[in-house]
C-alpha cells in the first residue's frame, strides 16, 4: 500500500487499521531537545475518540498512546536533565486497539459481502481483492485519523514554541451554523474546551493523573498496564463525572458536547443532529481551522503551494471539500470585493480583510490562515439501503447493524487541526532553511 506518507522536511508515515492490533505514526524531522509525554498527546487524542458523548459511536476505544522510539530513555550524562526529551531520531507513536471484540468482528463478517454505501468497502475490495482489510474498514476507517492527531500534536507543540497557534472548531452541523468568531476569542474558547474534556475524561484521570502509566515505565511495563485496562474499559468509563451542562458552562464557559464558540449555535447543532439521528440517519457539517503567527512566505510554487498542501486534507475520511478564506464564495464577488487591500501602520503591513485566508500565490501573507472542511454525513446509518454482493454481483438490501456516529463533524475538528499543523511545520522548516541560506548568500556577495 502506498500513500500513507506526508511531508518533506517534517515527515509522517502512518500504518494500522480499525481492528488490527493497533495503529502507528512514525515522525521524522522532530528536532531534539523537546520534552514530550504520552499524557499530553492523549490530551488531543481524547478529543476525537469515539464513545465520548451522545453524538458519537459507542465504540469504547481509549486511544491510549505509547511513545515507542525517539525519546531519551535516561539523561545522556549524569545530571543532564534531558531524559524524556526528543533526541532527533524517528519518533514512533503506537495506539493499541483495546475495544476489539468478536461480537463486533462478527457483525462485519456478516455484512462484508455487501458493501456499505458511502464507505470505501466496494472500491477497496476491487483494489485489494478478497484479502482487503474489511473488518471495521481497516485503514479506511475513521480510526486511522488517530495517527494524524497523535503526530499532529507533536507538530503543533513545535509550532507553539515558534509562536504559531493552530486551532479548530465546529462551524456547522445539520444546517445549524455559527458566525465566524474572533480568532483570539476562538483560541481561548478551544483551549478551555480542551481543558474541560481532559478534566471529564476518566482515562485521562485514571491512567495519567493518578500515575497508573508514567514516563518512567519501560514499554513492556506500559503494555502490561494496557492489557489490564483492556479488561477494565467499562469500569473506568463508569468513573467519569456526571456531565452537567450548566456547571460546565459556568466553570469553563464552553459547550459540554460541541466545540463551537457560539453556545446557542452549539445547542442548536446538537438538537438538529439528534432529530436526524432519531430517524436512523446522520448529519454532516463544517469545521474551521485557524493558524495565527505564521510568517509571510511559507509555501513553494508551483506544485507545493501552501493552499494546495492544505487541500490534501481531502485525504481525511468523510471530508468532501476544502476551502481557504472566502473559498467558494469568491464566485459571487467582484474583484474589488475579493481583494484584500493593505496599508502600512506603525511600520507594519496591515490587511483590511482576509478573503484570501492568509494565502496568495500559494504563499502565506502573514495573516491568519483560515481553512474550512466540508464533512459528509456519517455513511453508516440505520436505514434500509440497496447494495450488491461483491462476490456474485446479486442485488441486495442492507440495513446497518454496526456501531455508528450521529455525526462525525464533532470528532473531525481535532484531526483537521493537527493535520494543518503537520503541513505548516513541514513548510516552516523549509522556510527557515531557505531564508537562512538566502541571507548567507546575500551576505557573502
Amino acid at each position: 500500500m502506498l500513500g500513507c506518507h506526508l511531508g518533506r522536511c517534517f515527515q509522517v508515515t502512518v500504518a494500522g487499521g480499525s481492528y488490527q492490533d493497533g495503529l502507528t505514526a512514525v515522525l521524522e524531522g522532530v528536532p531534539p531537545g523537546m520534552l514530550l509525554t504520552e499524557q499530553e498527546i492523549y490530551g488531543d487524542l481524547l478529543l476525537r475518540k469515539p464513545g465520548s458523548d451522545e453524538l458519537s459511536s459507542p465504540r469504547k476505544e481509549p486511544d491510549l498512546p505509547v511513545i515507542y522510539t525517539g525519546l531519551n530513555a535516561a539523561d545522556t550524562i549524569e545530571g543532564a536533565g534531558n531524559w524524556n526529551h526528543t533526541n532527533g531520531t524517528p519518533l514512533s507513536i503506537l495506539i493499541p486497539n483495546l475495544d476489539r471484540h468478536f461480537i463486533h468482528i462478527k457483525q462485519y463478517q456478516d455484512t462484508n459481502r455487501t458493501p456499505r454505501p458511502g464507505h470505501a468497502s466496494y472500491a477497496s475490495f476491487m483494489k485489494y481483492g478478497p484479502d482487503d482489510d474489511a473488518i471495521g474498514a481497516g485503514i479506511f476507517s475513521g480510526r486511522y485519523t488517530s495517527t494524524i492527531v497523535g503526530a499532529g500534536f507533536v507538530a503543533k507543540k513545535i509550532l507553539k514554541i515558534c509562536g504559531i497557534d493552530v486551532f479548530s472548531y465546529v462551524r456547522e452541523i445539520a444546517g445549524v451554523r455559527c458566525d465566524s468568531p474572533d480568532a483570539s476569542e476562538a483560541l481561548e474558547y478551544t483551549d478551555a474546551y480542551k481543558r474541560m474534556r481532559c478534566d471529564y475524561d476518566p482515562f485521562y484521570q485514571e491512567v495519567y493523573v493518578s500515575g497508573r502509566i508514567t514516563p518512567e515505565m519501560r514499554f513492556l511495563e506500559k503494555a502490561g498496564i494496557l492489557a489490564e485496562i483492556e479488561k477494565e474499559i467499562e469500569p473506568i468509563r463508569n468513573k467519569a463525572p456526571k456531565v452537567d451542562a450548566d456547571a460546565i458552562r459556568e466553570k469553563y464557559g464552553v459547550h459540554h458536547i460541541v466545540n463551537c464558540p457560539d453556545l446557542a449555535a452549539a445547542d442548536g447543532m446538537v438538537e438538529a443532529c439528534n432529530k436526524i439521528s432519531a430517524t436512523g440517519d446522520s448529519a454532516g457539517g463544517v469545521v474551521e481551522v485557524v493558524a495565527t503567527g505564521i510568517p509571510a512566505g511559507l509555501g513553494e510554487p508551483v506544485f507545493n503551494k501552501l493552499d494546495a498542501e492544505l487541500g490534501r486534507m481531502l485525504g481525511i475520511g468523510a471530508v468532501k471539500g476544502v476551502e481557504v478564506g472566502a473559498g467558494f464564495a469568491v464566485k459571487d464577488m467582484t474583484g474589488i470585493q475579493s481583494n484584500d487591500s493593505m496599508h502600512s501602520e506603525d511600520g507594519k503591513v496591515v490587511f483590511d480583510s482576509n478573503n484570501a485566508g492568509g494565502i496568495t500565490g500559494g504563499l502565506s501573507t502573514g495573516q491568519p490562515i483560515v481553512v474550512r472542511l466540508a464533512v459528509k454525513p456519517t455513511p453508516t446509518i440505520d436505514k434500509p439501503q440497496t447494495t450488491i454482493d461483491k462476490y456474485t454481483l446479486e442485488n441486495k438490501a442492507l440495513a446497518a447493524i454496526t456501531r455508528r456516529d450521529a455525526t462525525i463533524v464533532a470528532r473531525i475538528w481535532p484531526v483537521a487541526e493537527n493535520y494543518t499543523a503537520l503541513v505548516l511545520l513541514d513548510h516552516l522548516m523549509s522556510h527557515y532553511g531557505y531564508q537562512a541560506l538566502k541571507d548567507k548568500v546575500a551576505g557573502g556577495s
